[in-house]
């Protein structure tokens, strides 16, 4: 004699989805970009000091000007020695055509160099803009 099965005790399939793998994944993704994210951002590390200004608008990409705390210059961002930024300055920027430049300056940087970096720009005929933070407690 064989048995079978009544009909209403068979075996019943389940169509799910097992997401678990999904969700390690995502996951797995998400702190990616979160460490990435800060990387991506680009430029050069300054620490800009803070007070009451305008946030800056422009509709062509800005020609920067970076100086760090140790008195490094960098045009965007290549490091250029203080004698090469000297000399070469004015004939980067008649090749560039521009005649707006933005001063990205350190707050601790040595003043002497800022003037310096400020005096070039000035002496090769273009305008310049410094950048600093918005201060939030004025």
């Amino acid at each position: 004699m064989s048995r079978r099965r009544p009909k209403g005790n068979a075996l019943d399939f389940r169509a799910e989805i097992n997401v678990t793998s999904l969700v390690d994944v995502a996951f797995t993704l998400l702190v990616i970009f979160i460490i990435t994210a800060p990387a991506l951002q680009g430029g050069v590390e300054v620490e800009l000091p803070r007070a009451n200004v305008r946030p800056v608008t422009t509709q062509e990409d800005p020609f920067i000007v970076s100086v760090q705390r140790d008195g490094s210059i960098f045009i965007g961002e290549t490091r250029v020695e203080r004698a090469d930024f000297r000399s070469s300055f004015p004939q980067l920027m008649e090749a560039s055509g521009r005649d707006l430049v933005y001063i990205r300056g350190d707050s601790a940087v040595v003043w002497g160099v800022g003037v310096e970096v400020m005096a070039t720009v000035a002496a090769s005929g273009v305008r310049m803009a410094i950048i600093a933070e918005p201060d939030r407690n004025r």
